[in-house]
C-alpha cells in the first residue's frame, strides 16, 4: 500500500473538488484557475478555455478559494 505525501494529498483533493486556486510563483506572478492534472514536476491549471502548464519548481504558494479537508489531524 502506497502512502501519499502531503503535497500529493493536497493537490489531489483540489483536483477532485474542482476548487479554484490562486497560485503564486516565486517571481511574484499570480495565476488563478482549477487544477486539472499534476505529476511530480508540473501542474495543469485551467481557467475559462485556457490551460497553463506550471512547473512546480516555480511555485511559491497554492491557495484554495475555500477551506478543504485533506484528512490529517491538526497537531496544535
Amino acid at each position: 500500500m502506497k502512502t501519499e505525501n502531503l503535497q500529493e494529498t493536497f493537490l489531489n483533493q483540489l483536483r477532485k473538488d474542482k476548487l479554484s486556486v490562486t497560485v503564486f510563483l516565486i517571481n511574484g506572478v499570480k495565476l488563478q484557475g482549477i487544477i486539472t492534472w499534476f505529476d511530480n514536476f508540473s501542474i495543469l491549471l485551467k481557467r475559462d478555455s485556457h490551460i497553463q502548464l506550471v512547473y512546480k519548481h516555480s511555485i511559491s504558494t497554492i491557495m484554495p478559494s475555500e477551506s478543504i479537508s485533506i484528512g490529517i489531524e491538526n497537531t496544535e
